[in-house]
């Protein structure tokens, strides 16, 4: 297997697990996003000390944040799925020239 051929599969493979990842944090997410609303574990407490709106804003900002995330980790790896194409193409190209080049050499 050629280094380009090797580089392709490992990008292919960074790629798959990083579309992944999302997958795993949408339901904690939603569930976080739902508890910033709720925030009654904080009883009187939080009330008093007039915390409530402070984490609320600070936990919907954390989740807004996630939502970025997962966006850039889409776009890193639909980038790494074109760059891990690319590879191939260049392999299978760099293979058919030097195939070209040896079959002119012998005529």
């Amino acid at each position: 297997m050629s280094d380009l051929k090797k580089e392709a599969a490992s990008l292919h493979t960074a790629a798959t697990g990083l579309r992944g990842t999302g997958h795993h944090t949408t339901k904690p997410l939603q569930e976080f996003k739902a508890a910033s609303h709720d925030l009654s574990a904080l009883g009187a407490l939080g009330s008093l000390l007039g915390a409530k709106g402070e984490i609320e804003k600070g936990m919907n900002t954390l989740a807004k944040l996630t939502q970025d995330l997962h966006e850039e980790w889409e776009a890193e790896a639909k980038f790494m799925g074109e760059v891990s194409d690319a590879f191939d193409l260049l392999d299978v190209l760099l293979a058919a020239a030097g195939e070209s080049g040896k079959s002119g050499k012998k005529g």
